[in-house]
């Protein structure tokens, strides 16, 4: 057999991930390779975040001695029985009374401490009291806080700020805690290049094992990345061995599918064992669970919500469990989903979500379902799981969902659903600046979906810029058709120039939209229903081209960025959009049509901090010049009310 000609390799296993897991934890367990490292012992002062490998206890107590809890004076509560307004009881300062600052040890013969703020001064040498003390008052007595011997902190515990504090004021400066394990992470791939290096077609940057080594620190292991390796069996053979020597578990990013070039399971088959290739989840089916020398080894896919994903449910539960512990599980909530979710039988999907709530309702609005968009990791609010047995769920159920971010942070979230625009993403930064505890989820699926969503109370207010071909008016034909009798606001956003984006130099010598019917111009188009395709639809027909005539023009993107990738990309020759996409990406830009951008508010929502919140960032200098910069924007009404339907 040649050095890289493996037997192509199909799946071992379409298993359930719990039991895929519960098998690879299972013979872990039996091999001893989850078994923790012996402890170590560290200093307090670093063992935050550590997990603990015995329990501590208390070396001393604290306070080890009794002490004044208030500033005032020390006295014998017998001597101070009977003491009232009408009856008051003098002492002999420096006999019956010792002056004390809280903290000071007690006098020896002396149980009480009587406040300052309690005591009148009858002479230099003499005091007087209305109130009796009785035995230990404000006195701190030994062993109030922590007894000696007495158990700080159990075993697998995770320490904490508090923790640190309670451990030294019980006089332990050292406790014994497991190893944090050793994870090497070794990327593989023939098109892999180092971040920053220039980028030349066919190349990938490398980051997907520096995301897995930051999850991997956050669950309390080390991880060290390896250079990368070739997609080159004996390779990738040699520098795992090499990571053996110095790791507790490895992680092989890529090359974990069924290609030419996927050497990842053949190369653990042969040095050890695969227990499972492949399990019913998307994204991330092709895991491999594997062991080395009695190490695990995981083949990581190479798509980064994979790789995520599958470091959530296989590599995290690892980590743990060699610390002693479990991880914790995820904060829930209840939530409706926006639109229908469509899944295949016998796979368990994992779909990113974003969150608001609106009204008495949590709103979950899924993100891009790809297995390669980092992007829907980062704008992520929660993950909604559906079950293997399920083909999905309808739009306005209610399911559960984990979240990603906090539940008051979810809950102080503006919900925009409707049409895209890039000041949409400058209006969402400087809210958090102005407003920290504010955040603002954009839905980019068309005007009239956004016009349906608010129809359907799944969001606080929509995009919209779709133009009447009767009146010329924008959006308020839209309302009144889709929101009858519904107290509604139009305020104005921007006015945006529309146009053709082309590639730069023009090589295609496109002059406006009659030349998008050339058959040596490629189109690309935005969605049915968003602003835009109306407004080219209506051009179309003013100048009488079919749709049919134009190359591309079923194909459909989401965004005003996404076809000016597409052009940038080579992909297609033009896109109609907005000037602030094209001068983004380097692009030439033609100008046909200046429209008018709003957003429609239900009046229900007017008065509440969603939308007053926005409405005053749109009233700052600093916000308006930053979208004056970004081109073919005009702010003259922003923030205005253009039309009210009450």
């Amino acid at each position: 057999m040649e050095k890289n000609t493996v037997k192509r390799d199909v799946y071992l296993d379409d298993k359930p991930w719990e039991e895929a897991l519960e098998l690879y934890l299972e013979f872990l367990d039996q091999t001893g390779a989850l078994k923790p490292a012996p402890a170590e012992q560290i200093p307090v002062e670093k063992a935050l975040r550590r997990v603990t490998a015995a329990p501590v206890y208390a070396r001393v107590s604290s306070p080890h001695y009794h002490s004044a809890a208030m500033d005032g004076y020390a006295v014998r509560s017998t001597a101070t029985f009977g003491a009232s307004e009408t009856t008051p009881v003098r002492l002999e300062t420096g006999i019956d009374a010792v002056p004390v600052d809280t903290g000071d040890p007690l006098p020896a013969g002396y149980d009480a401490v009587i406040m300052i703020e309690d005591i009148h001064f009858v002479s230099e040498d003499t005091i007087e009291i209305i109130h009796p003390a009785y035995p230990w008052q404000n006195v701190r007595v030994v062993g109030e806080d922590i007894v000696a011997t007495e158990m700080i902190i159990p075993a697998n515990h995770r320490v904490r700020p508090v923790d640190l504090g309670g451990l030294l004021a019980g006089g332990t400066t050292r406790i014994p805690v497991y190893p944090q394990p050793q994870v090497v992470l070794i990327p593989t791939g023939n098109e892999l290049v180092e971040p920053g290096t220039e980028l030349e077609a066919g190349k990938i940057i490398e980051f997907n094992t520096r995301m897995l080594a930051a999850m991997v620190e956050e669950w309390g292991g080390i991880a060290r990345r390896f250079n990368t390796v070739p997609d080159d069996l004996e390779a990738i053979k040699k520098t795992l061995l090499s990571a053996l020597q110095i790791a507790d578990m490895v992680l092989i990013s890529a090359g974990s599918s069924a290609g030419r070039e996927d050497f990842t399971a053949e190369v653990i088959r042969r040095l050890g064992s695969v227990l499972v290739h492949g399990v019913a989840t998307r994204p991330g089916k092709p895991v491999i669970l594997g062991t080395v020398e009695n190490k695990p080894v995981i083949g990581v896919p190479g798509y980064p919500v994979s790789a995520y994903l599958c470091a959530e449910l296989f590599v995290k539960p690892v980590i743990y469990r060699k610390l002693g512990s479990l991880p914790p599980a995820r904060e829930k909530a209840n939530a409706m989903i926006s639109r229908k979710l469509v899944s295949s039988l016998g796979v368990e999907e994992f779909v990113r979500v974003k969150l608001g709530r609106v009204g008495n309702q949590m709103i979950a609005t899924p993100v891009s379902r790809g297995a390669g968009i980092i992007m829907s990791l980062i704008r992520a609010d929660g993950m909604i799981r559906i079950p293997r047995l399920s083909e999905g769920f309808a739009g306005g159920e209610t399911v559960p969902v984990e979240l990603l971010r906090s539940l008051p942070e979810v809950q102080e979230t503006t919900v925009i659903i409707g049409s895209h625009d890039n000041t949409l993403d400058v209006l969402a930064n400087h809210l958090r600046i102005i407003y920290p505890q504010a955040f603002l989820s954009s839905a980019h699926v068309g005007s009239l979906a956004g016009l349906n969503a608010l129809k359907r109370n799944e969001a606080h207010c929509a995009g919209a810029h779709l133009l009447d071909e009767e009146t010329g008016e924008y959006n308020i034909s839209y309302i009144r058709r889709l929101l009858p009798g519904r107290k509604m606001a139009l305020v104005n956003l921007v006015y945006r120039e529309q146009g053709l984006i082309i590639k730069k130099g023009n090589p295609k010598n496109i002059k406006g939209l009659v030349d998008l019917a050339r058959p040596d111009v490629t189109f690309v188009n935005r969605q049915r229903g968003a602003g835009t395709r109306v407004l080219l639809d209506y051009n179309l027909k003013a100048l009488g081209i079919r749709p049919e005539e134009i190359r591309g023009y079923d194909r459909e993107e989401y965004t005003h960025m996404a076809v000016a990738a597409a052009v940038a990309a080579g992909e297609a020759d033009a896109a109609l959009g907005i000037q602030a996409a094209a001068r983004a990406l380097g692009l030439d830009f033609i100008d046909l049509v200046e429209e008018r951008y709003d957003l429609c508010i239900p009046k229900e929502y007017w008065d509440t901090p969603y939308i007053q919140r926005l409405l005053d960032v749109m009233s700052r200098p600093e916000f308006r010049e930053e979208v004056r910069s970004l081109g073919g924007y005009d702010l003259r009404d922003c923030g205005k009310i253009m039309w009210e339907q009450s």
